[in-house]
């Protein structure tokens, strides 16, 4: 069966357009994007917040970590609500807060206020999101998951393009409180109309699940069983690798570019730095989907082996010149193209080997990586330039989690997850 065959079959227990995969990946695609902008436009606001809660930026940013931290450090629990309750009601209730989180950021007169609101309930609400529509999509696409978390992954990567101008302006024109309301509204609206419509599948779904080229298909392996397995943690282990060196770029890129004396040099007429910011949200998402419909077909822990690989690679020439504005762009875009793909990747894989029951839940525990991730890319990582006084030592740390991450798929995890899935049949 081919992606787009599956893309746009319904279940064949079920009947209507709320029941076709089309219909359910298209309102995940919206979802996902309704709830982006807290994370990639946050620069936006650091600015106008600075000038009126007259604080430090460090204290400032504090509001992303708790942000990240709080979207994948409960994101097992939210997936167990969304298996338990299903994904209507948790995912509505996920867009309600991201929304709330905005509209409750505009009163807030402290630092303090601001973690509670758009830190603690946009990353309450964000997670919720998140994690129930990749849950939803792996059991809705048995036999492309790959494919299907890539597109709502890409919703997430792409959201934030829509937004970043109209904020922009918003924020030129009107301040941030005016902006944040607006917004807020918006962003809770379309979230919680396009939840409307998500529905879990029937059992029977018209293609046969299965796991990756005549591995044995797993009904589902319960979170506690799971957490006992080397093969959970092989894969933990590796996705905290990718997401630190991912998140170090997203965190550093404009400190580093400042440091390699690129960040306004002119490329093609236009800044180099929110140049390369710009191409990277599009090779960001274009990679998500892109590259887990190659692992539908090629493997995951192959495709896992290139994408990895040539992240490190793009990290090692990025390097080598970095003060290089052009060089600087167009690898920025490669950088991303090669890191991107771990949100449908690694997903994929953990459904792909512990079955579809508990899938939410499941990745839930999975993702939590991306918040240790955030830690070690963000704070530790400035700390490392810290102490030596130079991002070469950062970069050849992320360099090395990069070509670790893709050997250990090729050479421990391919072996590691056939053996699992051979004892289970």
């Amino acid at each position: 069966m081919t992606v787009s065959h599956a893309a746009i079959t319904p279940a064949t227990s079920e009947t209507g357009a709320l029941h076709s995969r089309g219909v359910q990946l298209l309102l995940g695609v919206i979802c996902m994007m309704a709830i982006s902008s807290p994370q990639y436009v946050w620069a936006l606001f650091t600015k106008p917040l600075l000038a009126e809660l007259k604080v430090e930026l460090a204290a400032l940013q504090v509001t992303f970590s708790i942000l990240i931290v709080l979207q994948t450090f409960f994101s097992p629990f939210q997936g167990y609500l969304v298996d338990r309750f299903g994904p209507r009601l948790l995912l509505s209730i996920g867009a309600i807060l991201t929304g709330l989180s905005w509209v409750l950021s505009a009163s807030a007169s402290s630092v303090l206020g601001i973690y509670l609101t758009y830190g603690l309930l946009g990353g309450l609400g964000t997670g919720i999101v998140y994690v129930g529509i990749v849950g939803l999509m792996v059991r809705w696409f048995p036999s492309s998951r790959g494919f299907a978390v890539g597109m709502v992954a890409a919703g997430y990567g792409f959201g934030a393009i829509i937004t970043t101008f109209p904020i922009s302006t918003s924020l030129a024109e009107s301040g941030y409180q005016h902006t944040l309301v607006v917004f807020g509204y918006i962003i809770g609206a379309v979230g919680l109309i396009a939840a409307q419509g998500l529905r879990m599948p029937a059992k029977a779904l018209g293609d046969k699940p299965s796991t990756q080229r005549g591995q044995p298909a797993i009904d589902g392996v319960p979170p506690t069983t799971m957490l006992k397995t080397p093969v959970f943690w092989l894969m933990f282990i590796m996705m905290t690798m990718m997401s630190t060196s991912g998140l170090m770029v997203i965190s550093q890129m404009g400190a580093f570019a400042k440091d390699f004396g690129v960040a306004n040099a002119l490329v093609w007429g236009m800044a180099a730095l929110p140049l390369a910011l710009t191409i990277d949200r599009v090779t960001n998402g274009l990679t998500r989907p892109l590259f887990g419909w190659i692992s539908d077909r090629l493997g995951r822990e192959n495709t896992m082996f290139i994408a990895f690989g040539l992240e490190s690679i793009a990290m090692l020439v990025w390097l080598y010149f970095r003060q290089d504005p052009l060089i600087f762009v167009v690898l920025s875009g490669i950088v991303f193209f090669g890191w991107g793909e771990i949100f449908s990747l690694f997903p994929s894989t953990l459904t792909d080997t512990f079955g579809e029951k508990h899938a939410t839940t499941n990745y839930g525990f999975l993702y939590m990586a991306q918040g240790i991730g955030s830690i070690l890319g963000g704070p530790i990582a400035a700390m490392i330039y810290g102490s030596s006084g130079s991002w070469i030592p950062v970069f050849i740390v992320m360099i090395i989690l990069d070509a670790t991450a893709a050997i250990l798929a090729m050479f421990v995890l391919k072996p590691m997850r056939k053996s699992y899935l051979a004892s289970r049949r």
